[in-house]
């Protein structure tokens, strides 16, 4: 549960409140992972206080509602403590939209569906690798430590774009077993910031 192992981290630093926490981790982490629901960050915290990992004090204000307080509890620590001593595993699979909408393009009856459907998967990446290029300068070096992540996903996807395009739009058995290497080979066009791949002597 990364959210609420985050929530854990920054609660180790000071106690919080709820919009303090969702501030707290939106500017820890920048725009690359998206906002905090403060609906979402409330559930995180019942379960939290529930299972004994933080404990919360109901602060009295003058003008404003009354504020809940959220301190870590050596539970809490304990917790968290042990969640950094792991290393982070991926999640098992791999789902994507864009897998299913290239299984529906290779089943369609119209030839131009596939390499549209590529081609308009190839300008939105390009696009975000553009986008990426901008935040980075103004990015904390966590926020640039996330935007490399998300370049390098981004050309990976683009491998597997350029790898569909060579291997299913280049003969007529499309729907039959793949005939060359792993999907994230290239094609002869590189995305930015690649190297094209080299060609074989002879």
């Amino acid at each position: 549960m990364p959210l609420h192992h985050a929530v854990l981290a920054l609660l180790s630093a000071k106690p919080a409140h709820g919009y303090e926490l969702k501030s707290s981790f939106e500017q820890a982490v920048g725009d690359q992972w998206g906002g905090l629901n403060i609906g979402h960050l409330y559930q995180i915290l019942d379960r939290l206080s529930r299972d004994g990992l933080i404990e919360s004090e109901r602060q009295p204000q003058q003008v404003k509602p009354d504020r809940v307080v959220h301190r870590l509890t050596p539970a809490g620590r304990a917790e968290l403590d042990r969640w950094l001593g792991e290393p982070a595993s991926p999640a098992r699979g791999y789902r994507d939209d864009f897998f299913l909408k290239v299984m529906a393009a290779v089943r369609s009856a119209d030839p131009a569906t596939l390499p549209a459907v590529l081609s308009r998967q190839r300008a939105l990446l390009l696009r975000q690798l553009h986008a990426l290029a901008g935040a980075r300068a103004t990015a904390t070096a966590v926020e640039s430590l996330l935007i490399t992540a998300a370049e390098l996903h981004i050309r990976a996807d683009l491998g597997v774009v350029d790898a569909a395009e060579k291997t299913l739009t280049t003969g007529p058995a499309t729907t039959g077993p793949a005939t060359t290497g792993p999907a994230t080979a290239v094609s002869g066009q590189s995305s930015p910031g690649q190297t094209p791949p080299q060609t074989a002597a002879g």
